[in-house]
């Protein structure tokens, strides 16, 4: 591994530890707590503290991947939340589920909208790119807005224990709910399975949302 690939993977993890795991976790933490629950509060997870939100083994197992592997595995520590608490019962189940994916989407939005702009100005983009310093953080910000697409999209699939899975099962009908929950205990083999088999499906689904934001579809 030369310095530049060592660079550009710790900088990854970086975005991934520091940023983007943590306020995906403070948004479970602060949309639970406006429903009327709070555990994540009292177990100090309303928070964006980077530190309250670490996992060890899937903070590690981040670094590991991404710095020898070249591709990511990892997760933040879980948000602890009593179902029993929110108000306006699974909805609130689904609101609490849906509140990190779209915490991920309104961060890459957010930076997605200068380098859209620079992207569209042909004299700001040739600067940026004759010049190291600023075609460094150019490559950061994209590299910001590609991993909060990643997890939404990630976080999105119904499948059990993602945010999903949870959303699905708050927005269908109690019966529907109580059908689908079998299923859970297949969940961890069909994450494996996908990341292993279809990894392809979902990194072009990533380049999709992200070439759109930036203004370069394809």
């Amino acid at each position: 591994m030369n310095l530049q690939d060592l660079l550009s993977g710790a900088t990854v993890v970086a975005i991934f530890l520091l940023v983007a795991f943590p306020v995906h976790e403070f948004s479970h933490a602060w949309a639970a707590f406006k429903l009327g629950d709070s555990t994540a509060r009292y177990q100090g997870r309303l928070t964006l503290n980077p530190v309250a939100h670490f996992d060890p083994i899937g903070g590690v197992l981040l670094a590991i991947s991404v710095l020898l592997a070249g591709f990511g595995i990892g997760w933040a520590k879980p948000t602890p939340v009593n179902p029993y608490n929110l108000r306006n019962g699974r909805r609130g189940e689904a609101l609490v589920a849906a509140a990190g994916p779209i915490s991920n989407l309104v961060m890459a939005a957010i930076v997605a909208i200068p380098l859209r702009l620079i992207i569209g100005n042909p004299d700001m983009f040739s600067a940026v790119l004759t010049n190291n310093v600023a075609y460094f953080v150019f490559n950061v910000a994209v590299l910001f807005v590609q991993i909060d697409i990643l997890l939404l999209i990630f976080n999105l699939l119904p499948i059990p224990p993602l945010d999903g899975w949870r959303a699905l099962l708050g927005l269908v009908d109690v019966r529907t709910a109580q059908n689908l929950r079998p299923f859970e205990q297949y969940g961890f083999v069909v994450l494996i399975l996908l990341i292993v088999f279809a990894p392809a499906f979902i990194g072009n689904l990533v380049t999709t949302v992200t070439g759109f934001l930036l203004g370069v579809p394809g």
